[in-house]
């Protein structure tokens, strides 16, 4: 299985979201709290094409984007492949 990142902050929902879909398909992720390492911020946004927000999730070498995009990518039946490589 390819590494997963998830660029997060504690007071999203959106980040919990992305998450708990991760937990439930058994998935290990690192995860990389912005808040608490506010340097790794701009890391995210230079990895993300400019994207200031969270979550901004990678699999791999390849930027999913944001935690609608993760479920997009479920519902197409298309993040297991991905996650496979």
């Amino acid at each position: 299985m390819k590494p997963v990142e998830i660029y997060t902050s504690p007071l999203c929902g959106f980040c919990h979201s992305a998450k708990r879909l991760l937990q439930k398909k058994g998935v290990n992720f690192s995860e990389i709290n912005v808040l608490a390492q506010p340097a790794r911020k701009s890391e995210m946004m230079k990895r993300a094409n400019g994207r200031h927000t969270v979550p901004q999730i990678f699999i791999g070498t390849t930027h999913v984007g944001g935690c609608d995009d993760l479920y997009a990518l479920e519902q197409a039946g298309k993040l297991d492949a991905l996650l496979r490589g």
